[in-house]
């Protein structure tokens, strides 16, 4: 038996001082035939560790239905790092942040209108408890004390950035001590006086993460641990993008420049994100700090590993950084992965939302309109429908409230959005004969950082127009998890009228990585072969989605396209080179 452990300001394995150069990979962020590629490429770098979160919402999906399967098969990619020759540090937290959907919690907390998040709320730790139950069991035999690759596990996450509640944290931690859990147990958190305070216990290793300033960041951490090591658990080499904002990128050397001066003062790190992959599905966060601003679909986060996994000029300056502290082997490289251009892909046939909302979801009539949590519904999209009586003058409907953005239609016409960040109501009048009112409402993520993580989905109060709320609602719950049962018409032409489904096949010889340009296309989600590859947006930065070769087969593909607008053109390009803005 083996572990990892401090003394004196040191870690120590088996009796060994070590400094551990770790790089963040999160396993559901990339299609499982390509972590053992992702892995090598960061032992070829010079790491000795990876490092990941593990997201509660992928793995208990629905309440008491568990998932360690495909992408979320957390067991087999540890036991491919252990395979290549890496330590692992796992973080279950049960809240991950990551730029992940809810942080990682599950939607289905939100049923409970009374639900308290992150402290000693019994109904939530009862949560928690069964989650646990079955998560410890799969982590335990993979620790070091049982002649695996976990050397150490967090306790929470970035606590002290939420709140205060010591008991809490003390709950977490004896809850993975008895469930077998005995690696090194850690918390990690900024490096101020409010989140040190907030986020650590005396009895664990706290540890920080930042971007820069290492040395003050350090010492603020030896303020309040004078003997722990110096241990960067995030060291932000890049950073993520929201829609509509700038893609991100660092200088390589500034990020490469930073890093060597932590390992020169013989500091342990974890790079964050050594390879950032992408937020397949609905599975992107959001943040709000002056507004609601949600994440895009690729996690690139200008990565020494893109997003589609080529090494990128900071790969080798962080390479060269580790080189001058520690002895690295030759470059060896798996076989590079090809691009492909498969060209032009005609989306020949359609189907209007409006015409296929009865074989896509189960209709339930409510008197109020509920969240998408309070019907069961996780991700996705939800649409609203009742009817107001005429005739009534013009005036204003306004939405109470709207998560996140709704389109309005008029007896099927549409008329415009109403968001939670800009547009916030739509004046029209009545005719006599009354009108059909239906709202589409967009799930864009789940808040994953920050006092407002609790982020129902669809319309939260309710619909007024004027000042009369709108009662007897039909609603639609469209998680879009079964379009296969879509029927499907020759498209004809550009009938713009609503929100529609397209679809095309094509043809492969060859299986290679692509990605998906959608020019003259404005807003909505793209699915390839079944499997949601992630929004796009015209707005950017943003401009193609990734497609990895593994979600190909040979011979025909299928791709269909929900799009919640206009298109200029019924064709979409599978290119060979990736656009992030």
């Amino acid at each position: 038996m083996s572990n990892l452990t401090v003394r004196e300001k040191k870690l120590y394995l088996n009796d060994d001082p070590i400094q551990l150069i770790s790089g963040a990979i999160h396993y559901f962020r990339i299609v499982p035939e390509y972590w053992e590629d992702r892995l090598l490429k960061l032992k070829a770098c010079g790491f000795n560790c990876v490092e990941t979160y593990i997201p509660w919402n992928l793995h208990e999906p629905k309440e008491g239905q568990f998932n360690f399967t495909g992408i979320a098969d957390v067991e087999k990619f540890i036991r491919i790092a252990e395979k290549i020759g890496l330590y692992v540090i796992v973080r279950p937290s049960p809240y991950i942040c990551a730029e992940w959907e809810f942080g990682g919690l599950p939607a289905w907390l939100l049923a409970d209108r009374n639900m308290r998040l992150r402290s000693y709320y019994e109904p939530y730790l009862d949560k928690i408890d069964a989650y646990y139950d079955v998560l410890m069991e799969k982590l335990k035999p993979l620790q070091m004390t049982n002649d695996g690759p976990i050397i150490a596990m967090q306790v929470e996450n970035e606590y002290g950035s939420y709140g205060n509640d010591k008991k809490y944290l003390h709950y977490i931690k004896d809850g993975m001590i008895s469930r077998g859990i005995d690696v090194l147990l850690f918390t990690s958190d900024g490096p101020t006086d409010l989140m040190l305070q907030g986020g650590t216990l005396p009895d664990l290793l706290a540890t920080a993460n930042f971007g820069s300033k290492p040395k003050e960041s350090f010492d603020k951490l030896n303020e309040y641990f004078p003997n722990s090591p110096d241990i960067c658990m995030e060291f932000w080499n890049g950073w993520f993008d929201h829609w509509g904002e700038e893609h991100h990128q660092r200088d390589p050397y500034d990020a490469a420049n930073t890093f060597a001066e932590m390992l020169k003062g013989g500091a342990s790190v974890n790079f964050y994100m050594f390879h950032g992959g992408t937020n397949f599905g609905f599975y992107n966060g959001a943040n709000y700090d002056d507004k609601y601003a949600p994440t895009v679909t690729s996690y690139d986060y200008d990565c020494p590993l893109s997003e589609s996994g080529d090494l990128t000029p900071k790969f080798y300056a962080v390479r060269e950084a580790i080189g001058k502290y520690k002895n690295i082997e030759e470059l060896k490289l798996p076989e590079p992965i090809p691009k492909i251009n498969y060209g032009k892909i005609d989306m020949v046939e359609s189907i209007k939302l409006f015409d296929s909302l009865e074989v896509i979801s189960e209709p339930v009539r409510r008197t109020h309109p509920q969240t998408m949590e309070e019907l069961g519904q996780d991700y996705g999209f939800i649409l609203y429908r009742t009817t107001i009586e005429g005739p009534k003058p013009e005036a204003q409907l306004t939405i109470q409230d709207v998560r996140d953005r709704a389109l309005v239609f008029i007896d099927r016409e549409f008329i415009g959005v109403i968001d939670r960040w800009d547009n916030n109501t739509i004046s029209f009048e009545v005719p006599e004969k009354g009108v059909q009112l239906d709202i589409l409402v967009e799930n864009l993520g789940r808040i994953n950082y920050g006092p407002l993580l609790k982020d129902p989905k669809g319309i939260t109060e309710g619909v007024r127009f004027e000042r009369q709320f709108l009662y007897d609602w039909t609603i639609f719950p469209l998680p879009m998890n079964n379009l296969d049962s879509l029927t499907f018409k020759k498209a004809n032409n550009l009938d713009n009228s609503g929100p529609s489904f397209y679809r095309g096949v094509f043809n492969v010889e060859e299986i290679g990585d692509t990605f998906v340009e959608l020019p003259g296309w404005k807003k909505g989600v793209v699915f390839i072969n079944g499997f949601n590859l992630g929004r796009y947006w015209e707005i950017g930065p943003q401009e193609t989605l990734y497609l990895p070769g593994p979600l190909l087969k040979k011979g025909e593909n299928e791709i269909i396209i929900f799009e919640m607008h206009s298109i200029d053109r019924l064709e979409i390009f599978l290119i060979d080179t990736p656009k992030l803005g």
